[in-house]
């Protein structure tokens, strides 16, 4: 059998052992030890051992259960609801204020935890009964609470961004400081948006009533304090980091222990909120160590076997397809897959293939995971199987339905797809802050 038939082969038992229920590194790590074994014998027990050992040693691995930790605590503590209040006192009088301010705590909340899910449950659960008791057009805030909720996984600390710099073994500060520009346009194409379609129907997100708006100015500093807290947090991570003064995994324990000084500071921190927090700090790191263990096995595999030239030289040799012809393929493949898949389990499947291809076109690592990520971002709100359609359905209150869900998503996504296009055309969007930043 060609290395060619063996690699289909390997993808295919994969995709299977997936269709069949069966976890995501459960899967892909039993696909790779089988074939080590069979291709190499009992000697090919060593790959995944290798891989296990890279693991083991990668010490901004370090940075997984901090910054997971952190966002827990923020979250569990109630802290992320100040950010809320704060938007909806100091935003709200203005037509649309109140999704604009979504917006911001979903870009603020991105920035404490990292993934999108922490942004979906504060925004299904906290946001959207608030704009919908206020008057706000149903489809519009549906739209911004799924389009906010995903630049978890692209605005710093972005714990998809760790997981891809691990597997394209790409610095992490890098990649972090490339995804800053690219989700604050996003955002501000999401705001610009909200303003748009409220000037057009003020019906749409009309401004708060005389009685909510007349707050005394002391309390509405004091919603100010207690709001800026979380950005005080990330300030006091992030600045040292990106100046020099502590390395990455040193901002993240600095980012851990801030946010845990908050909330006992606040007498927030009580025995559940702690359990809790390292409970699902403990849960998510080992999936995704196992995740990381199981992809880098799979890819030593590949390596070993010169897939990756081989289908190289079948897209630019045999098929003549340019590099963005090739790019292109494969971005709207990962489209394709994020209507069944989340974000990690594409990435692991796809990057052992999809990064030394990369690679070898000659295009940029960093400003890739970019584009991988807004992809992501794409295919997660995507009918028919969206992650996020399902996902908020399950969060939302009762009176939106899965049509509303559905409905509330072209504009968005229209909206990514326009800023990946920009990041594509203009590279040094992604790339100008990691380039000025580490010289």
């Amino acid at each position: 059998m060609s290395y060619e038939m063996i690699a289909i082969a390997m993808f295919a038992s994969m995709a299977l052992l997936m269709a069949t229920g069966q976890r995501v590194f459960a899967a892909i790590g039993a696909v790779a030890s089988i074939a080590a074994i069979m291709l190499w014998g009992t000697g090919g027990a060593e790959i995944p051992f290798t891989a296990a050992m890279k693991v083991m040693n990668w010490y901004p691995m370090l940075t997984l259960p901090m910054f997971i930790f952190m966002g827990y605590v923020l979250s569990e503590s109630k802290i992320a609801d100040d950010l809320y209040k704060m938007f909806h006192v100091w935003m709200g009088p203005m037509p649309g204020g109140l999704a604009i301010g979504t917006i911001g705590l979903m870009v603020l909340v991105s920035a404490m935890n990292g993934l999108s899910v922490a942004g979906m449950a504060i925004g299904a659960t906290i946001a959207l009964p608030e704009l919908l008791k206020r008057g706000y057009n149903k489809k519009m805030v549906t739209g911004v609470i799924q389009a906010g909720s995903s630049l978890g996984i692209l605005v710093p600390p972005s714990v998809v961004l760790v997981l891809y710099a691990m597997i394209a073994r790409q610095p992490v500060g890098q990649l972090w400081l490339a995804g800053v520009i690219p989700g604050l346009i996003m955002a501000a194409l999401f705001i610009l948006y909200i303003v748009i379609c409220c000037r057009i129907n003020p019906s749409w997100g009309p401004a708060l009533n005389k009685e909510e708006r007349d707050i005394p100015r002391a309390e509405k500093l004091r919603l100010l304090r207690s709001g800026l807290l979380p950005l005080g947090i990330f300030a006091v991570m992030m600045v040292p980091f990106v100046n020099g003064w502590t390395s990455l995994v040193e901002s993240s324990a600095i980012g851990a222990m801030a946010a845990f000084s908050a909330a006992v500071f606040k007498k927030r921190m009580t025995k559940a909120v702690f359990e809790s927090s390292i409970r699902n700090t403990l849960a998510i790191s080992c999936m995704f160590m196992w995740i990381i263990l199981a992809a880098l096995g799979f890819g030593a595999i590949f390596d070993g076997l010169g897939a990756v030239k081989a289908i190289a030289d079948l897209f630019t040799e045999q098929l003549g397809l340019s590099p963005w012809a090739i790019l292109i393929l494969m971005q709207l493949s990962f489209l394709v897959m994020g209507t069944f898949l989340d974000d990690t389990a594409m990435l692991v499947i796809v990057a052992p293939l999809f990064v030394p291809l990369v690679h070898a076109l000659g295009f940029d690592l960093i400003w890739y995971g970019v584009l991988y990520t807004i992809t992501c971002q794409i295919a997660y709100m995507t009918p028919p199987f969206g992650y996020n359609l399902f996902l908020m359905k399950a969060m939302a209150p009762p009176e939106i339905s899965l049509r509303d869900i559905y409905g509330s998503i072209g504009p968005f996504v229209g909206i990514m797809i326009l800023a990946l296009i920009l990041i594509m055309v203009f590279p040094q969007l992604a790339l100008w802050l990691p380039n000025y930043v580490y010289g």
